[in-house]
């Protein structure tokens, strides 16, 4: 099968990239390389994958890599993804997720596609009080400019599928993490700060809770999706591994053999979520997958990933 990735250089993309490689897959990467994309996390594959960088909004160039490579699949990660920026800036969330989903489901239309793997998120569903969990049939409830336009994609696709029969799966993952992430997100922004022995800042009293999933589990779900799923489905990628912010803050601080005391309570990100929690029995029940790391080990995995590779965290850091 010929997979198209859309942001395969990303964190979560490059991992599915990595992972398509070793199963056998002929890959091609589609990636406009914008501030979070990076070739470096593709260099351990990058003679074993097409490599294309341009914008999933630019219709012309999306065509022609069509054209080039009669994808069988695509697989669908390109978004802007930070819930901060979005709320600084709106517009780029709206042009990248919503319009650049748009122009692929149009190009699909052409191409006759036989699958493509919409990549959501659980930030669609809005949020949870202490209890509950999110089912695939919940109705769509975003609070951010950031999962608004998440929503919209996720929408859009399913649209496509009922109105023009394109072949669309939606995934919506939980919280993902793992090496290779841009440090703008709390794992590696806390390893950062804590390293140079600076305040880390932590939202309010960190109460807010997330389903932590490993990245690499996270990618092999989709693959899951991609070989056994069914076209118009939506399916659920969770861990079931809730923790408050503050929770993995000072797990951090522990493997860093740091005090607490370099904890700093901030104002509250506005509009933020409290809890999320996925179902994910359709797809461990349906199509038989499983998560295998426990946040205990992946994330003493994580840290240790970014004390092996502070260079290029830090140049990623300089070239915000």
């Amino acid at each position: 099968m010929k997979i198209l990735v859309t942001g395969g250089a990303g964190f979560i993309g490059s991992e599915f990239v990595r992972q398509g490689v070793r199963k056998g897959y002929a890959i091609t990467v589609l990636d406009k390389l914008s501030y979070a994309g990076d070739k470096e996390r593709l260099r351990e594959v990058d003679r074993d994958i097409m490599f294309s960088e341009a914008d999933i909004g630019d219709r012309r160039s999306v065509e022609e890599i069509f054209r080039q490579t009669r994808p069988d699949a695509v697989v669908h990660w390109a978004a802007e993804s930070h819930v901060d920026r979005s709320i600084q800036d709106a517009s780029p969330f709206i042009e990248a997720n919503v319009r650049g989903t748009q122009v692929l489901l149009d190009v699909c239309r052409i191409s006759q596609v036989e699958k493509f793997i919409n990549v959501s998120t659980d930030e669609v569903y809005g949020d949870l009080g202490e209890e509950g969990q999110f089912l695939e049939s919940t109705p769509l409830n975003p609070s951010s400019p950031y999962s608004v336009s998440k929503a919209s994609a996720d929408m859009l696709g399913r649209a496509y599928h009922r109105t023009y029969g394109i072949p669309v799966i939606t995934v919506r993952p939980s919280n993902n993490y793992g090496p290779w992430q841009y440090p703008e997100k709390l794992i590696p922004v806390v390893v950062m700060k804590a390293v140079n022995n600076e305040r880390v800042p932590v939202y309010a009293r960190g109460e807010n809770v997330r389903e932590w999933l490993h990245v690499s589990d996270c990618a092999s779900a989709v693959f899951g999706v991609l070989e056994k799923g069914q076209a118009g489905e939506v399916y659920n990628i969770g861990s079931g591994q809730e923790k408050k912010n503050i929770e993995v803050v000072k797990t951090i601080l522990r493997i860093l053999g740091k005090q607490e005391g370099l904890i700093e309570f901030v104002e509250d990100r506005p509009g933020h979520d409290f809890r999320y929690s996925l179902n994910s029995n359709r797809i461990r029940t349906e199509l038989g997958w499983a998560t295998r790391v426990p946040f205990e080990q992946g994330i003493e995995h994580t840290v240790g990933w970014y004390l092996e590779n502070m260079e290029w965290t830090r140049s990623k850091l300089k070239s915000r």
